[in-house]
């Protein structure tokens, strides 16, 4: 992979996303058990999954798996849904690789300055 400040390919982020793919499941995993025990700890304050200590131990380890994303170059632009960019090139423009949780592989981009409104289908000849 380039440094994390250059752009990458569409199969240089598509082997990215498919190496990253336990660390994925893992920040999901994350996100559901820090989910659960905020509603248990707001509703009754009981939860089989800890208390505040775990909340705060669960954020951190959220917030480090992003930021292992963030130190590969990979943009996290959300993450319930979890919503990762590769900076790329599309026919001499800068883009941004688009994968949206659910999806099965990168199949999306959309210019830099549009965001996610701007959002394409990959052109055809790069599939």
């Amino acid at each position: 992979m380039p440094p994390p400040d250059r752009p990458v390919s569409l199969t240089q982020a598509r082997q990215s996303l498919a190496a990253l793919r336990p660390r994925i499941d893992t920040l999901i995993r994350f996100r559901a058990d820090l989910a659960e025990l905020r509603a248990d700890l707001a509703g009754d304050g009981a939860s089989p999954l800890g208390g505040r200590a775990e909340a705060k131990a669960l954020e951190a380890r959220l917030y480090a798996v992003m930021e292992e994303f963030g130190s590969r170059g990979i943009q996290v632009k959300g993450y319930a849904p979890l919503l990762l960019d590769w900076p790329g090139e599309l026919y001499g423009r800068p883009v941004l690789w688009c994968w949206l949780e659910g999806d099965p592989d990168i199949g999306w981009y959309h210019r830099v300055e549009c965001g996610f409104a701007g959002r394409r289908p990959v052109p055809a000849d790069l599939v």
